[in-house]
């Protein structure tokens, strides 16, 4: 099993937390949305597996390159 690492492609806002801890994911689903200067930015799992972490709450503010979820694979 691997672990894909998400990452905040912008610095922002996490707006919405869609699968927490524990939620199956297939790839292409929305993890998180990421808010930068009024628009949403989705972040999406590349591979089938199950959200091993969550970084980061609504609310928080992220980096660009910022890990905000590991998916286990």
């Amino acid at each position: 099993m691997t672990r894909e690492k998400l990452k905040s492609e912008v610095t922002g806002t996490v707006w919405k937390v869609l699968l927490p801890a524990g939620s199956a994911v297939a790839e292409g689903d929305t993890v998180l949305v990421v808010e930068s200067m009024k628009m949403e930015i989705p972040v999406v799992a590349e591979r089938n597996g199950t959200v091993a972490e969550m970084l980061v709450a609504e609310g928080d503010s992220v980096h660009e390159g910022q890990v905000v979820a590991v998916v286990q694979c």
